[in-house]
């Protein structure tokens, strides 16, 4: 069966400071919000920093809406922009807190930042303040997870890893965050720590020791419940998948992506070489055999993972690849919002003072692709803008018997956001997956590809 692989760039934003992260909002109603964080490394006039000073480190924090509404503009309009400490993680609350979205920031200055995502009378979004707390002296703030993954808002947590190789376990309440335990986790920098989505007493961790660890925090932390020493260098990612209980996925400096199940942590399911360090990975929210990776030197790739998630083994095949940025991937994150339908209506925004046009944030973007499978222009010769639903198409197929998104499913869109460090460049872009026309001559009923669908979509 022979399928078409699109993936088409709809925007490009230079976030002046070097990009490092980016997330959609999860929270129904707000899907078309999208959040990228910058860190800064500042350097004298010679490019060196000054020896014996402290390192000062400056981010900056950017807030967009995205915007289906057909129109001669670029779909992404930026509400706001706040000056912060240099910004390593960003990540939503899956769940509304206090009936806003919630998001949490991990900052070089060593605090856990809080910001509300708020709705004026007058129909404008700005983040707000909330609550922070210090992790450490002389830290730096590197990752953050919440225990909400699968919904729950019963007992919302926060756990944060630090380069002083700790892991940090806080405690959201009507006060504020609350330090609920820490402990040290890893010899070096802990890059990364996350929940498991099915039962929150679990913790996972990833330090620059090359090694990866489990804590529960039903007993003391100061002994963890497995150390895998699989990856060869630093594990830089974690993510517990949201909807197949006990399956994890990791990244590592060492070009790697893992696939475990937590019942057995001696032996991965599944592992892919993918050419490049892999910073950070995101499960698709809704179809549950796709994984996003960042893979710094090597781009951004999505992978087709049911096979190994069903015991197949195997490395897990590449189903798209994003090229278009030119520097280190470190940010990438998926959108719930449909491609297909007008965007959330409410709670509605007022019109901002200015677009990215005006303000300058659309960049022309043309770049010769060696697999001819992206756009080159999104501009025409006079420099208009041209919408992306009328962009010049262009695909990449190729015969995968069996291998789609999952279930034989008769075409997927997704909408994506990724950056990229030394360009500091902020990407959105979509994601087609279609069968070629041939395939519609087979006599697949209607009934048939709905069924096929129903299996992808949880």
């Amino acid at each position: 069966m022979a399928w078409k692989s699109r993936t088409r760039s709809l925007q490009v934003f230079d976030t002046e400071l070097s990009a490092d992260t980016v997330e959609w909002c999860p929270v129904p109603l707000w899907h078309n919000i999208l959040v990228c964080g910058t860190y800064q490394l500042q350097k004298g006039p010679d490019g060196a920093v000054e020896e014996g000073a402290a390192p000062s480190r400056t981010g900056r924090l950017y807030l967009f809406a995205f915007r289906q509404e057909g129109s001669m503009s670029p779909p992404l309009t930026e509400l706001q922009r706040m000056d912060t400490p240099a910004i390593l993680d960003l990540k939503w609350c899956h769940v509304p807190v206090s009936e806003k979205p919630l998001l949490g920031m991990a900052a070089a200055s060593g605090e856990l930042q809080l910001y509300t995502l708020s709705h004026s009378q007058e129909g404008r979004h700005d983040l707000k303040a909330l609550t922070s707390l210090e992790v450490g002296v002389d830290r730096l703030a590197l990752s953050l997870d919440w225990s909400t993954g699968r919904g729950d808002s019963s007992d919302v947590r926060v756990v944060c890893s630090d380069s002083a190789g700790c892991v940090n376990l806080l405690s959201l309440g009507e006060a504020g965050l609350t330090a609920v335990a820490q402990w040290k986790a890893h010899d070096f920098e802990a890059w990364i720590s996350a929940f498991s989505y099915w039962d929150t007493q679990l913790v996972y961790s990833g330090g620059d020791d090359c090694k990866l660890k489990g804590w529960d925090l039903r007993s003391s932390p100061s002994s963890p419940t497995f150390t895998s020493k699989r990856h060869s260098m630093g594990v830089c990612s974690i993510h517990s998948h949201p909807h197949r209980e006990h399956i994890l996925a990791t990244g590592s400096y060492d070009e790697q992506v893992l696939l475990w199940d937590g019942r057995n942590m001696r032996q991965p399911l599944s592992e892919s070489a993918l050419g490049g360090g892999v910073w950070r990975l995101k499960w698709h929210p809704t179809h549950q055999h796709l994984l996003l990776a960042a893979c710094m030197h090597n781009d951004f790739h999505i992978l087709h993972c049911q096979q190994a998630l069903e015991g197949g083994g195997g490395a897990c095949p590449i189903l798209a690849s994003y090229i278009l940025h030119n520097s280190l991937a470190y940010g990438a994150d998926w959108s719930q919002l449909s491609l297909d339908g007008p965007p959330p209506c409410s709670p509605t925004s007022a019109e901002p003072k200015q677009s990215l046009t005006e303000s300058g944030g659309h960049l022309r973007i043309q770049y010769e692709s060696p697999t001819a499978s992206f756009d080159t222009s999104l501009e025409d010769d006079v420099g208009r803008y041209i919408p992306e639903d009328i962009a010049p198409p262009s695909t990449s197929s190729a015969a995968s018997p069996g291998l789609n998104p999952a279930g034989d499913a008769p075409s997927l869109s997704c909408l994506l956001a990724s950056c990229s460090f030394y360009d500091h460049m902020l990407h959105v872009w979509r994601w087609d997956w279609t069968p070629e026309e041939a395939q519609q001559e087979t006599g697949q009923s209607d009934a048939d590809q709905a069924a096929a669908l129903a299996k992808l979509t949880l």
